[in-house]
């Protein structure tokens, strides 16, 4: 299982956890296009746990599409917002440590 947690810092006397470096990697993979996707407008009533169990098999993989698609923390964003979901997790994997 890819954790978006994994190998992250906490902060604030160790009570609360920093940005998951995870979330980072993959953002900067994507802007270097190391991970292959395919893009698509979000429709009114979607959300991205739904699209992750549809298209990742797994809905709580949510935030690996939110990372792609640069949309931060939401489960849910307008619709007409572009998101960008990978086609192989196991380029995902290579970033998430």
């Amino acid at each position: 299982m890819i954790h978006r947690y994994a190998n992250t810092r906490k902060i604030r006397g160790g009570s609360a956890l920093g940005t998951p470096k995870a979330v980072r990697a993959i953002a900067k993979a994507v802007r270097e296009n190391r991970i292959t996707l395919r893009s698509r407008l979000l429709k009114e009533g979607e959300r991205l746990d739904t699209i992750a169990g549809i298209e990742l098999g797994d809905a709580r993989m949510w935030w690996i599409i939110a990372a792609c698609s640069g949309i931060g923390w939401a489960l849910q964003a307008p619709p007409g917002t572009l998101i960008k979901i990978p086609i192989y997790m196991s380029e995902i994997k290579k970033f998430t440590g």
